[in-house]
């Protein structure tokens, strides 16, 4: 079943053509990734498809009736909302009978608004729903539902916006970088979630092994061009060389027939004959096809790294706290000539910080950070370039300097270095406000490596790049003979580059693995769960959620344990209105029958559900 159709859609601004006459479709249940280079219109092609812009020619069809949502790099939502409010807000029914089901359950004395509210979970069939609810909060890591919108943090925001998308189940999914933002335990189980669910979902990502276990399809736009392969990365990885090959084949073919034929125009006379006409004809289409080239320029990356000494970087009884969050605690490590090391843990738990206190942006509260003489830093922040108003592309790089040294005594102008990071004559004169994300990115990573750092530090810089440049970037700091600190999201970048990890645990607690991302996830995988005391000792009444720290029940026996708590207060105060009736001595003949029959089914009742709810209460304890 088609539910989107893109129909030979154009798009230029200006004088710049970014693609003409592109068409393809979006069926249900595929799960399509939308590949291009940095600058090339896949937030154009995603607005396009959103409605938020219009094709300069062709048109985009929708089947009716269908619900699409899109998940933007940058969500709108009302900021005077609460978390809450802003998850319920939606038109989704089923939603609404379970923020009723929750107000009731705060709400144990009201027991008839907890029995209408019970029912109607019942005639929707909601619990199935609220399981999957509950599950998307907890590990989106949205659990204070009362906070507001406008106190919360980009990432926190992405989160919010991905969790009322999900919880609205759109027919069609459109995504925007999605694991932006998002810490590695709920990338992992974003990935798990897209690949089970039946979701039909059309994505940009730069995150290759979610291309590569989520997309069923992969669409690239290059060079004005669409390619689709119909399978994941690998295969898309295999077909694009082939495609490649065979296209470069095709070129050299025409070459050789050209000069065959561009030499029999130059022996024919000037009286043509009809036959000799169309083989004119023919000779100016090989002409076109022989002389095609891909316009295929690699960033080069190339830096004369200043000597390192053998002395690097030590700290020594590092502490860091903020408020009662301790993020470093008599923290001691010195660092190796060429180490290659990937931080991970989650968010909040003071990767940036570690950073910033190692560069000294930030002052430990107690001990030293010691730095080798000879250590030149190279810091790649998160919050990048900030330009001035109306500053041009090569402004940014004469700040440092008209000519750029490089290795072996050579050195080249701002223009040519920018021309190395794929930054032509006519964008380097343009305003940097005029720049796509991914191209932004991309010039502060040439501010920083040409500022040539012995001691590369890069937070997040996998965000916004594509793949191309991706590689690239690899493949450079595969061969930087500094030392190498990431911070990354991106798993395949982290198992490609580092040697070992620092795992930010939180509390102040790091441990050093000896390792890759995927041998530490193994690692995990093969540990036996630890039971935790979960204890709230701050007094908040704060509005929170949270799963149930009892690994022993299940969450769908956690859900009946809580529902059988209720129903038994319920069904015990039915019993004494019951009996109250009997000791009242009023009743007679048919009506004392009727109400033994009643009390006899509220006790059979309560028994089962009692007995039940020991069942589940002995499994918790074991």
């Amino acid at each position: 079943m088609n539910y989107l159709s893109v129909e030979n859609i154009a798009k230029s601004y200006g004088e710049r053509v970014l693609f003409t006459n592109i068409s393809f479709g979006i069926n249900k249940d595929q799960k399509i990734a939308f590949i291009a280079k940095n600058g090339t219109g896949k937030t154009s092609m995603l607005n396009i498809i959103t409605g938020k812009d219009s094709p300069d020619g062709g048109q985009v069809i929708s089947r009716n009736g269908i619900r699409i949502s899109f998940l933007s790099q940058e969500p709108d939502l009302d900021p005077n909302l609460t978390i809450e409010e802003t998850i319920f807000a939606s038109e989704n029914n089923v939603l609404k009978t379970i923020q009723q089901y929750e107000k009731a359950l705060e709400n144990p004395d009201d027991t008839e608004a907890y029995q209408k509210a019970f029912e109607q979970m019942e005639i929707k069939n909601a619990w199935d729903f609220e399981t999957q609810y509950k599950q998307i909060l907890f590990q989106l890591k949205l659990d204070q539902l009362d906070q507001k919108v406008n106190k919360l943090s980009g990432g926190q925001r992405k989160r919010l916006a991905l969790a009322t998308i999900l919880l609205n189940t759109p027919d069609l999914l459109i995504l925007d970088e999605p694991t932006n933002h998002l810490d590695l335990e709920m990338i992992e189980w974003l990935e798990q979630y897209f690949a089970k669910e039946n979701i039909t979902l059309f994505m940009v990502t730069h995150d290759r092994y979610f291309l590569e276990r989520v997309c069923n399809e992969i669409i690239e736009l290059d060079h004005g061009k669409i390619y689709q392969y119909k399978g994941n990365y690998s295969y898309y990885l295999k077909k694009k060389e082939a495609r490649l090959q065979a296209e470069q084949a095709s070129v050299d073919k025409a070459k050789n027939l050209f000069i065959k034929e561009l030499d029999w125009m130059r022996k024919q006379p000037k009286a043509r004959t009809t036959k000799s006409k169309s083989r004119i004809d023919d000779f100016y289409i090989i002409k076109e096809k022989a002389h095609q080239r891909r316009k295929d320029h690699k960033i080069q990356l190339e830096i004369n790294m200043e000597r390192l000494g053998s002395k690097v970087v030590e700290l020594h009884n590092v502490s860091k706290s903020f408020n009662n969050k301790k993020i470093l605690e008599k923290y001691e490590y010195t660092f190796k000539k060429g180490e290659r090391i990937g931080i991970i843990g989650k968010n909040g738990t003071g990767k940036s910080t570690f950073l910033n206190i190692l560069t000294g942006s930030i002052k430990p509260d107690a001990g030293k950070v010691i730095i080798g003489e000879t250590v030149k830093f190279g810091y790649y922040t998160q919050s990048g370039i900030v330009p001035k108003p109306e500053q041009k592309v090569i402004d940014i790089i004469k700040e440092f300097g008209e000519y750029i040294p490089l290795t072996k005594g050579r050195q080249i102008s701002a223009g040519q270095l920018l021309e190395r990071f794929l930054f032509d004559r006519k964008k380097q004169h343009g305003f940097v406000e005029k720049l796509s994300g991914g191209e932004l990115k991309r010039l502060y990573l040439c501010t920083v490596l040409i500022q040539n750092p012995n001691f590369l530090i890069l937070d997040e810089p996998t965000n916004d790049l594509d793949i191309v440049t991706l590689n690239v970037l690899e493949e450079f700091l595969m061969d930087f003979p500094g030392c190498l600190l990431v911070v990354s999201h991106d798993r395949y970048f982290m198992d490609k580059i580092v040697d070992h990890l620092f795992v930010f645990k939180g509390n102040a607690k790091i441990e050093d693995f000896p390792g890759n991302y995927s041998d530490y996830r193994v690692y995990e995988d093969s540990l036996e769960p630890i039971k935790e005391e979960e204890k709230n000792t701050n007094g908040s009444t704060k509005k929170t959620w949270r799963k149930d720290a009892n690994p022993s029940l299940s969450y769908e026996e956690q859900k009946e344990f809580k529902r059988l708590e209720k129903e038994i207060k319920k069904l015990e105060e039915e019993k004494k209105e019951a009996e109250a009736v009997f000791a009242t001595g009023e009743l007679e003949g048919d009506a004392i029958d009727e109400q033994s029959v009643k009390l006899q089914r509220i006790i059979e009742e309560l028994d089962q559900k009692t007995e039940t709810w020991f069942e589940l209460s002995m499994k918790m304890e074991g």
